[in-house]
């Protein structure tokens, strides 16, 4: 796990796998074009620990997903440790990350602004969803069952591959509690 390795592997060579598997989805989409088609809209529900791809309104995928440290109630303010609720977009990729994959929530919105000041708080930013950690400093177990994040919403680093693939630039996100 040394020098940006993941199982040996150094982590820009399992970014460029994933992208390469992205690049062999319209070749395989003719005789699975149903099971490749991608999602309209993301629904994340916090009570549910559970990140939902919709189709045309009807869940399609559904992953266990982990939260932040705080993960009641609705992120305030940089360092609350909690995950945004609200409507907002995927509004960027990263394949270089510090995490496997990383897909950028436009958290905050206008609203989200508009509170922070009104407390005169920063509202915190950079909220993701995004694999596991290139470098992890806990037990594989504990990434697995608990909420860990400083308020992004993580999954395991096979399901962060599958909704990397299933999802595009601009995709609705949905956060409820």
């Amino acid at each position: 796990m040394l020098n940006g390795s993941i199982r040996g592997r150094p982590r820009h060579a399992l970014a460029a796998l994933a992208l390469g598997l992205a690049a062999l989805l319209p070749a395989v989409a003719g005789a699975t074009s149903e099971v490749l088609q991608a999602a309209d809209k993301v629904l994340v529900v916090k009570s549910e620990h559970r990140l939902y791809l919709l189709r045309g309104g009807q869940p399609f995928k559904s992953y266990r997903v982990a939260f932040g440290l705080n993960p009641s109630g609705h992120k305030e303010r940089e360092g609350d440790y909690r995950t945004p609720e609200g409507s907002y977009l995927l509004d960027g990729r990263n394949s270089q990350s510090d995490y496997f994959l990383s897909i950028h929530v436009s958290y905050p919105n206008e609203q989200d602004m508009q509170h922070a000041r009104r407390n005169r708080w920063k509202p915190g930013g950079s909220i993701m969803i995004h694999g596991l950690p290139n470098l992890p400093r806990k037990s594989s177990e504990y990434y697995h069952t608990a909420d860990w994040t400083d308020g992004c919403i993580a999954l395991t680093n096979d399901d962060m591959l599958e909704v990397w693939l299933l999802t595009h630039t601009n995709t609705p996100i949905e956060i409820r509690p």
